[in-house]
């Protein structure tokens, strides 16, 4: 990890636990809500179990990673941490019923709540996915942005990543 990709100086990136999930799937439900105003069709609140789940499982294989203020910046009535979530990704390895050219890790879901965003959470919180997947001995970093959500695709851009894939969609009887 650079300088570049270091978090703030009042914010730590570090491994999730089981502890963050209940935290985590409330920021996944703010990514499920913003990601509809680019034409994402996942439900928000109908999904929350299966993103608890999701980070739990995450938590447990060590591709958990979340953003929260540092130690001594949480505010003295501050419960065990997991309410001061800022923003998270999940990362591993990718499996596929066809064999690759190169091991393939996938960063999924990588969010920072609104009010904290453009501070460089979510490249520092990036860089520690992509290490994470390094030292899972992948060659290449995959991830899916929503094709309208410019910003996002921006910054994935300045991180070096580029188009790979498109997946095109119509609905039933649109002929």
């Amino acid at each position: 990890m650079t300088d570049r990709d270091a978090a703030p100086a009042d914010v730590v990136v570090e491994r999730g636990e089981t502890a963050d999930a209940e935290a985590v799937a409330d920021c996944w439900v703010a990514l499920a809500r913003d990601q509809q105003a680019y034409g994402s069709r996942l439900y928000a609140d109908r999904n929350r179990s299966a993103a608890r789940e999701a980070a739990l499982r995450h938590a447990v294989t060590g591709g958990l990673f979340v953003a929260r203020r540092a130690e001594d910046e949480r505010p003295a009535d501050s419960d065990d941490g997991e309410g001061d979530v800022l923003g998270f990704v999940t990362a591993s390895p990718a499996s596929g019923e066809f064999v690759e050219a190169d091991e393939r890790g996938a960063v999924r879901n990588l969010y920072v709540r609104a009010a904290e965003r453009g501070r460089g959470i979510g490249t520092a919180l990036l860089a520690a996915a992509e290490a994470h997947l390094e030292a899972q001995g992948v060659a290449v970093v995959s991830l899916e942005v929503m094709a309208g959500n410019e910003a996002a695709r921006r910054f994935y851009r300045r991180h070096g990543y580029a188009d790979h894939r498109m997946e095109l969609r119509k609905p039933v009887g649109d002929r």
